[in-house]
């Protein structure tokens, strides 16, 4: 399997940004972390090698951003405004120095986002605020809910970047064909949220799959089963 490393300094961050990519071709699928991961979880927890085969056919290349959850949602240390505007800055670094990449090597336009618990809520954040960048949303035990993470605090950007929040009164013409999955399993701490997104999106009509599985657990386990599955609804 091809990989490449890529890094560089995200004016929006003000830091570093480390990338991993995997293939050389194909549909690509912008796979985020989980809570605090890095760019590398994905590869150490098996869910690479999970689709190896998409991979190494030339269907599927896989980019696997770093995520800021440390600096954003999870620093206690600074006001909730602080944690909001770090994720925002990451928002852009996707859409703007992130993206361009992704075009560059694929020349495919509208992506899929991907990710795996906290991952599914950044991979369908920037999916509904960029519906026009974006054509699939694969979550694997998803979380979408961020308000608890914010000590009370409410504000535009709070609305903007809270899923359940915006996407109701969200608006695009490239809602009538994108195309979401919501994974969970019967064990997944994560079922009630995703019943309650797939409620959201019923409501608006918008294409989608809630896969409840049997038994399957809020774990790589579970989502090393689902990844192979939604990779292969893709329709390049």
């Amino acid at each position: 399997m091809q990989e490449q490393y890529h890094r560089w300094f995200s004016p929006r961050l003000q830091s570093d940004i480390e990338v991993l990519v995997f293939g050389h071709a194909g549909y690509p699928v912008v796979l985020f972390p989980t809570s605090m991961g890095r760019y590398f979880e994905a590869k150490d927890f098996g869910l690479i090698e999970s689709v190896s085969w998409f991979v190494d056919q030339g269907l599927i290349r896989i980019y696997c951003p770093d995520g800021v959850d440390s600096r954003s949602w999870y620093n206690r240390g600074i006001h909730p405004a602080d944690r909001l505007r770090t994720q925002v800055q990451y928002d852009s670094m996707i859409k703007d120095e992130l993206f361009p990449l992704v075009r560059q090597q694929s020349g495919i336009d509208r992506v899929c986002t991907a990710g795996c618990s906290f991952g599914s809520y950044q991979a369908t954040n920037f999916s509904f605020r960029h519906p026009e960048l974006v054509r699939y949303v694969f979550n694997m035990g998803g979380v979408f809910d961020i308000r608890s993470m914010l000590d009370g605090y409410y504000s535009e950007d709070v609305y903007f970047n809270n899923p359940p929040d915006f996407i109701p009164q969200a608006q695009s013409p490239s809602f009538t064909d994108l195309f979401v999955v919501l994974g969970t399993g019967t064990h997944d701490m994560c079922w009630d949220a995703n019943e309650q997104m797939a409620k959201i999106l019923r409501g608006k009509g918008i294409q989608h799959w809630l896969d409840v599985r049997e038994n399957r657990p809020h774990d790589w386990s579970a989502w090393r089963e689902m990844f192979p599955h939604y990779l292969s609804l893709i329709h390049a």
